[in-house]
């Protein structure tokens, strides 16, 4: 029978309650176990897809196009969970379930209540992202709750995982409470109290934590954890110190196993405790992100700079691609209005130019405008979405002289539509419908760069966009050699283009972002950082930076 983790959060938002949670499914898939990844969110959006940027951080979309919270980046990063739409259910997700039943009689007539309908419905949700994760169940079912606890919107989904344990076997089921332990300068010391009332508030609702996992930038001392043992009732060596990383948040994993949660979360669920944790290929990664002394500076030329969760794979997948290259990426984030109002010289010095995608046209000639400095000055430039849209754009107006050339998207009265809708896509006013989201394969020209970058003829990516590459400019950008080197072979559109005669100008209509990891770097993302750094010793930069600066 799946064992099943809760893992809540108190005190503050954005602890690294996804983090903790990726942190534990790597674990426990380290022991040999299979688990599930699976998030609730409490917010009434039915999913983020419609959800601002600024506000909600990037939309992180899974192979079978469900549009989900950005945790689940990391679930996929750090574990091999298989993950569904049913690994992420939001507020308004449940209770457009139960309106619907409702709506169709289902109930026989009865009051429709949060109790027992509401969290009925969540337990149900529960269920059904342990059974699907790898199409049949799993040793662990890893659940996190978000929000904090104390907030009105996250009651059912606490409500629901009390009545979920209490129907399981005593041991079939852990809470793992993430809280912090701020520190106050003025007195030089951690405060323990906003962790005692943060549970206090679990137990109020029948929650009592298992596991406390406290959030620190000191380190406890053994009176700080006999007290908050004390005070919270859970045992001394179960309160667990998670500090600030130094260099990387993928030092989580083994600061978690050398605090002895591996063997504490065997014990209590009563899975196989033989063994130690193998995490020597992941210590080995972390030990390659601290020893790297080369740097290599990428611009992200995007229209949501200013929250960092806004483009956050995109940022995991350069760390990564880093990692594979020995060396530490530097981001240099520039708003696309600020290459217009401020100019080019945004960009000097900088070794490879990112372009990413995003909504609207703010920013656009920026984008645009960036891209043909990196073009002009040979400097590598990777497009996404609508980074590879904008290039289509420039290599039309400045290479092939179609000087009006711009999308359909943001204006009808171009005479070069470059960028537009598929014929089957006119005249569907409802765009959400006409939306490409999820997995679709894409086939690499022989010799490309794109398939020397993959090594395969065949490649399946993820996509999140509507509009595309117009064909009938296919053959003048190959004159041009702008040339197609990946091509959906059910639609025939275009998802790889990629310039001649330059160190590396690669545009794609995908986002691969969302399939790197550290231990398995997207393969572009890892050509276009080697190329960049290929830039940088062109350029004569130094390679070598001491460390001490780079802190």
């Amino acid at each position: 029978m799946t064992k099943h983790i809760f893992i809540t959060g108190g005190v503050v938002s954005s602890l690294g309650k996804g983090l903790t949670s990726a942190s534990i499914g790597l674990i426990l898939e380290r022991r040999g176990l299979s688990v599930s990844m699976q998030k609730l969110d409490p917010y009434i959006n039915v999913d983020p897809g419609t959800m601002s940027p600024f506000q909600h951080g990037e939309v992180y979309v899974l192979d079978d196009g469900t549009e989900t919270d950005l945790d689940l980046g990391h679930y996929e990063r750090f574990t091999h969970a298989k993950l569904t739409k049913n690994s992420n259910f939001t507020t308004g997700k449940i209770y457009q379930a139960v309106i619907s039943k409702e709506r169709r009689g289902d109930y026989l007539g009865r009051t429709v209540q949060v109790i027992p309908h509401i969290t009925d419905a969540i337990r149900e949700a529960i269920h059904a992202g342990a059974r699907d994760a790898n199409e049949g169940e799993v040793d662990v079912a890893i659940t996190e709750i978000g929000g904090t606890v104390g907030d009105i919107e996250s009651l059912p989904f606490l409500e629901a995982i009390r009545q979920f344990a209490l129907e399981r076997p005593r041991g079939d089921c852990l809470f793992v409470h993430l809280t912090l332990l701020p520190f106050l300068k003025a007195s030089g010391e951690l405060k323990t109290k906003p962790t005692q009332q943060s549970v206090g508030k679990l137990r109020e609702i029948g929650i009592q934590p298992d596991v406390l996992i406290c959030r620190t930038e000191k380190p406890m001392d053994e009176e700080m954890s006999k007290k908050i043992s004390l005070f919270c009732n859970v045992r001394r060596e179960q309160v667990i110190e998670e500090r600030d990383v130094e260099f990387s948040i993928y030092q989580v994993p083994v600061m978690l196993v050398e605090a002895g949660l591996d063997r504490i979360i065997a014990r209590h669920l009563s899975l196989p405790a033989e063994g130690a944790t193998d995490l020597s290929d992941w210590e080995a990664m972390v030990a390659e992100v601290k020893s790297a002394k080369r740097k290599v500076e990428i611009a992200i030329v995007g229209k949501y700079i200013e929250l960092h969760d806004a483009y956050k794979s995109i940022y995991e997948s350069l760390s990564h691609a880093g990692i594979a290259n020995h060396a530490k990426v530097v981001l240099r984030k520039i708003r696309a209005e600020d290459v217009l109002d401020q100019g080019l010289s945004l960009l000097e010095g900088v070794d490879g130019v990112l372009v990413p995608g995003g909504f609207g046209e703010r920013g656009l000639e920026g984008k645009i405008a960036a891209i043909r400095w990196a073009r002009e000055n040979r400097v590598p430039f990777f497009g996404i979405c609508l980074g590879l849209q904008c290039a289509v754009i420039e290599v039309a107006r400045n290479v092939l002289g179609l000087t009006d050339a711009h999308t359909l998207e943001y204006t009808l009265d171009t005479p070069y539509p470059v960028i537009h809708l598929l014929p089957t896509q006119h005249g569907v006013e409802d765009k959400g419908g006409t939306m490409r989201l999820g997995a679709y394969e894409c086939r690499l020209l022989e010799g490309s760069l794109a398939q020397r970058l993959y090594g395969a003829n065949s490649i399946s990516e993820r996509h999140r966009h509507r509009y595309e590459v117009n064909n009938a400019y296919r053959e003048r950008f190959r004159a041009a050699g702008f040339v197609p080197s990946g091509i959906n072979p059910e639609l025939d559109v275009v998802e790889i283009m990629e310039l001649r005669d330059h160190p590396f100008f690669v545009g794609v209509q995908y986002h691969p972002e969302f399939k790197s990891s550290p231990l398995q770097p997207h393969p572009i993302f890892r050509g276009f950082v080697a190329a960049a750094l290929g830039s940088r010793s062109r350029a004569g930069k130094p390679d070598l930076v001491p460390m001490e600066s780079e802190a």
